[in-house]
């Protein structure tokens, strides 16, 4: 199993990984879509303060939102906030901010509903954005790298979940599997549209496979 998630680390997780240069590589293209990030004001929903301290540019400020626990000792131009990006409160709402960024979150949601809660919020918070979000059709599933897992029924999900070799956290039993399997819904291209109509649908490739969805909105 140890050299299994060796395997998983060197895909995967890390340093130098082949998901790590990646997310190196969509800084870029963050950067060139707005030149301007070191003064913008960002807000980030599902962010970490880690991926900012790592990060090659720092805004002027970052505003997390999170589910999880905010951080200790945060920086003094980042502020972490502990609320629902679907239930925003008034606050954050009118924050003022010049860029909303979101990676890997909009999956996790919850249903259609939601989905668009979120996508509402985004268009409120800035009239810029850059929602990335993995793509139903790659291959390979990318939360437990799994070919095909997204396209199983949840019993058949479930399984997968509590018995691949390639999991990050296998779960404790099958009811924690199950949970874990149906909070996530990877999105289509026609999804994506629906929920940021003006923005501009980038695709991210490996192998030239479509690998995950950005919409991006300059202005």
């Amino acid at each position: 199993m140890s050299r299994l998630h060796t395997l998983r680390n060197r895909f995967v997780d890390a340093p130098g990984s082949m998901g790590a240069r990646y997310r190196s590589r969509r800084w870029d293209w963050l950067r060139a879509a707005f030149p301007g990030l070191g003064e913008m004001s960002v807000v980030d929903l599902g962010g970490t303060a880690e991926s900012w301290r790592r990060a090659p540019v720092r805004p002027a400020r970052v505003h997390l939102v999170n589910l999880e626990k905010p951080p200790q000792d945060p920086p003094n131009w980042l502020r972490a906030d502990h609320a629902d990006a679907c239930e925003l409160p008034a606050e954050i709402l009118a924050g003022g901010y010049d860029l909303v960024i979101s990676n890997s979150v909009l999956e996790h949601v919850g249903g259609h509903a939601r989905r668009r809660l979120f996508a509402d919020a985004v268009h409120r918070l800035a009239d810029r954005h850059w929602v990335q979000t993995p793509y139903r059709y790659f291959p390979v599933e990318p939360h437990w790298v799994c070919p095909g897992m997204q396209f199983l029924p949840p019993p058949a999900k479930v399984a997968v979940a509590r018995h691949w070799p390639l999991v990050h956290t296998p779960p404790a039993d099958r009811a924690e599997a199950l949970r874990a399997v149906l909070e996530v819904e990877l999105l289509s291209r026609t999804e994506m549209r629906a929920y940021f109509p003006h923005s501009r649908i980038v695709s991210e490739r490996v192998a030239g496979l479509t690998k995950s969805l950005i919409a991006v909105k300059r202005a």
